[in-house]
């Protein structure tokens, strides 16, 4: 029942039949991250014997040595082929057969010859023959003969007890699993129950994620101030930025040219008037100087020499006049302002801005065709939520919904019977092995008492309590084994037959798909059909679909769709029609056209350019005014020269002269920071302009011939390339939005085909009904059974001779030889 139960499970899905053609084929798009989520099923994979599988290996050994030919394939196509007709070849059967039909012979052999065996050796114990005369002839190796048949049956007995706990062991797994069954079912059905539930889950799931594409292309739509006219921008920036940056630098020089310029000449203007003053106050103080040193004291020693030595430095109180002679820059500074009239700042912001307005450009010239591509998007979600809605699979799964509650009720109303008959069996095993162990149990208390009663010195007839016990037990094993051997190896040939049938046509042929390529032979299992599935399924038997690919795609955990090739019947790429949707988009996208020009300067920011480059500061004789910023104003540091007049004030006597010398050296100090330090002031203006001049002017001409060469490289690539940029940004920006739902169509086909609806549980629970109730819960433990229990059988009979043997040994005998000196014996 449950291998029934598990095809039908396999086949339910495939019941019904529609129209349609062949798909293209398509990987699993890599340019998303959608995942359809997975389903979780409670039945396993596969199923673990534990500890007892070794158990089951060793039979399995047992049964290759006993059949060990290959599936026969071939044979079993022609009995199915040939079961309509009168004759069947069963000489192929016969070979194949061979050693089950051997073991089985020599089964039949002992159960038609021990119940005869036993019946003629009764009748010649009855007789006082074979053993049943209670006289015993003493024999030299009588002693040596008594400890081999003790230990070989002992051996026996030890043997027969393995046996006897593969018969408990085996008896127990077919209870145990058993009563596990339901368990095991109502997780089959509940796996299924699951597929029916979350298929709908997971079409829906696939609709939801086209909002989502559509979201994003939405975004990039609304967007497309910032994605289509950024992409532009970032195109023609690499080509118009650094042109626009240098003309700004340059446009910065040349405001800083000018504030040097004036800074300069207003600098100049002043140092020529501190220069003149600096010499007029010098000129003063020198007149006082020598109007002080005309002291009559001068003329006396030693006053004269300090006098002589003031009126010989009075030469270096003099200014330097060649501050007053350098040159204005009024004529540079006017140039610079003419070429200021033209505002080439704003010139430059001008072309900046007329890059930042793509995007705004860009946007406010699509709005009718982004419109347009949204109405299109829309279409599209209508038509994938009609193409899902007609999927078979849907309604291939309500079918088989019905099948699976009526299979369930089946197997509720059905499963206690199931347990009521294994409780049946339990009990049957438990009687046989409870028989052979009472058997062995017997031969084991035998030897015991035997063994244990049994004295050397005693003659056989007046052998102990004991040792008489230990022969009665013997022969009451024996006489039960006569009696229930033969019935026992009824059951294990009978069980063998089915078993070992089972497991080699079945079970092993099962495992290794041989008995799916047996199914699958061209007009096998109807005439008419090449391949039965396709047949089946769509009328169509040419359709290689097979039992082997389905089974193999529904444990790869494949979709129904694919598994079943219900392209045949419902073909996705032809409903879906990506091309059909995208070139709708594409149509869309041609009309999206986008114009704007962009500013570079003109002519009037190239004329400012050249002015500048011709306003002469490049021609300044910039060393002259560097030489005197270096000299001091004055011909001796006055400082310095106020502090020695008056140190050698200090020395002259007290006086006018000395009172004097005094306030000119304290009118020099005035002079020094009133006249000089201004001037020293002026003269670090002038150097510091003199070098931003210079800087500026370094290679004015040919940075100015730079920067309109790249203007115009700038201004040719607009011309020759705008076009083409904004044609190719275009097409990028339309493959990126039609690329969303090409790649979710793509994915959509590739899930309904691979994903949904995975057929998994169909494979889970044919494995459950073949594998494991049918060859795991029932066949392994029966085999086991008639292996155990066979062994045990069989070792019956040299156990009993063994036992008839031995009881000479052990029972108190009627008579006995006499001998003259018994202790001898």
């Amino acid at each position: 029942m449950a291998l029934v139960l598990g095809s039908l499970l396999l086949l339910g899905l495939c019941g019904n039949t529609f129209s349609g053609g062949q798909p293209s084929s398509t990987d699993a798009p890599k340019a998303w991250n959608y995942e359809l989520p997975e389903t979780s099923y409670e039945t396993q994979d596969s199923h673990k014997a534990g500890p007892i599988g070794i158990l089951f290996e060793l039979v399995h050994i047992f049964l290759y040595v006993v059949q060990p030919h290959d599936f026969p394939e071939d044979a079993l196509r022609k009995v199915i082929q040939k079961a309509h007709e009168s004759k069947i070849n069963y000489d192929e059967i016969a070979y194949y057969e061979a050693g089950i039909i051997l073991c089985s012979l020599l089964g039949l052999l002992f159960i038609i010859l021990m119940p005869l065996v036993g019946y003629f050796f009764c009748m010649c114990r009855c007789c006082n023959k074979c053993g049943g005369e209670m006289h015993q002839r003493q024999k030299e190796n009588g002693p040596f003969l008594r400890k081999c048949f003790a230990i070989s049956l002992l051996v026996i007995c030890v043997i027969i007890s393995i046996g006897i706990f593969y018969g408990f062991v085996a008896n127990h797994q077919v209870r145990t699993r058993i009563k596990r069954s339901r368990k095991l079912a109502d997780s089959n059905f509940k796996d299924l129950r699951t597929l029916l539930n979350e298929t709908p889950e997971q079409i829906k799931y696939i609709l939801a994620q086209y909002n989502t594409t559509k979201d994003k292309a939405f975004l990039d739509l609304n967007s497309i101030n910032s994605v289509l006219g950024g992409g532009i921008l970032d195109r023609l920036r690499p080509n118009i930025i650094p042109v626009l940056d240098e003309i700004k630098s340059m446009a910065t020089a040349i405001k800083e040219t000018k504030e040097a310029l004036e800074n300069m000449n207003s600098t100049l203007k002043s140092l020529h008037q501190q220069s003149t003053q600096l010499s007029s106050s010098l000129t003063s103080v020198k007149t006082s100087l020598r109007g002080s040193l005309n002291d009559p004291l001068c003329s006396v020693r030693p006053t004269s020499e300090t006098c002589n030595s003031i009126r010989l430095s009075l030469n270096q109180l003099s200014s330097n006049p060649e501050l007053r002679q350098l040159p204005l820059v009024d004529a540079e500074l006017n140039n610079v302002n003419n070429v200021l009239r033209t505002d080439l700042d704003g010139l430059v912001q001008q072309g900046y801005q007329s890059l930042n307005d793509i995007p705004g450009r860009v946007q406010s010239q699509t709005t009718s065709v982004v419109a347009g591509i949204k109405r299109v998007l829309n279409s599209v979600g209508s038509d994938i939520n009609n193409v899902t809605q007609r999927l078979p699979i849907q309604y291939i799964l309500s079918e088989f919904s019905g099948y699976l509650n009526n299979t369930e009720s089946y197997m509720q109303r059905h499963l206690p019977t199931l347990e009521e008959y294994d409780s049946y069996w339990w009990l049957g095993g438990l009687v046989i092995c409870s028989l052979l162990t009472l058997i062995v149990i017997f031969y084991y208390l035998g030897l015991l008492c035997g063994v244990c009663g049994y004295d050397r010195h005693a003659t056989p007839t007046t052998r102990g309590c004991v040792s008489n016990t230990g022969g009665v037990f013997l022969m009451v094993g024996v006489g039960l084994s006569f009696l229930f051997c033969w019935i026992l190896m009824i059951i294990v040939v009978l069980t063998f037959v089915v078993g070992a049938n089972v497991e080699k046509l079945i079970c092993e042929p099962y495992m290794s798909k041989e008995l799916f390529r047996v199914l699958d032979t061209p007009r096998l299992l109807n005439e008419d059909w090449e391949y039965y599935l396709s047949g089946k399924l769509f009328n169509k038997s040419k359709i290689k679909l097979t039992f082997e690919q389905v089974y193999s795609d529904c444990k790869n955990n494949r979709g129904t769709y694919g598994t079943l090739h219900l392209e045949n019947s419902f073909n996705i790429s032809e409903q879906l029609n990506i091309n059909e949707h995208t070139e709708s988009i594409s149509n869309e996208l041609e009309n999206l056209k986008v114009n704007f020009s962009i500013f570079l300067l003109g002519e009037a920011g190239r004329k400012n350019l050249q002015d500048f480059a011709a306003c002469g500061i490049d021609r300044m004789n910039y060393n002259i005014y560097l030489a005197q910023t270096g000299k001091s104003p004055a011909g001796v540091n006055l400082l310095s020269f106020a502090y020695d007049l008056e140190a050698k004030a200090n020395r002259l006597p007290p006086g006018n002269l000395k009172n004097s010398l005094r306030r000119d050296a304290q009118t020099i100090k005035t002079i020094h920071q009133q006249r000089v330090l201004p001037i020293e002031q002026s003269l670090s203006t002038v150097y510091q302009s003199v070098k931003i001049l210079q800087r500026t002017s370094s290679g004015l001409l040919e940075k100015v011939t730079r920067i309109l060469t790249s203007l115009d490289f700038a201004q040719s690539f607009i011309t020759n390339n705008i076009s083409s940029v904004v044609t190719e940004e275009t097409k990028k920006y339309g493959r990126t939005i039609i690329g969303y739902f090409e790649h979710y169509l793509q994915w959509i086909e590739f899930s309904i085909r691979e994903k949904v609806a995975s057929c998994k549980p169909v494979a889970t629970a044919l494995d459950t009904a073949v594998d494991v109730f049918l060859c795991s819960y029932i066949i392994d433990p029966l085999n086991l059974f008639w292996f155990g229990i066979g062994k045990a059988t069989v070792f019956l009979l040299p156990a009993l001779i063994f036992a008839v043997k031995l009881a000479k040994y052990y029972r108190r005998m009627d008579s006995e030889d006499v001998y003259d000196d018994p202790s001898q014996h």
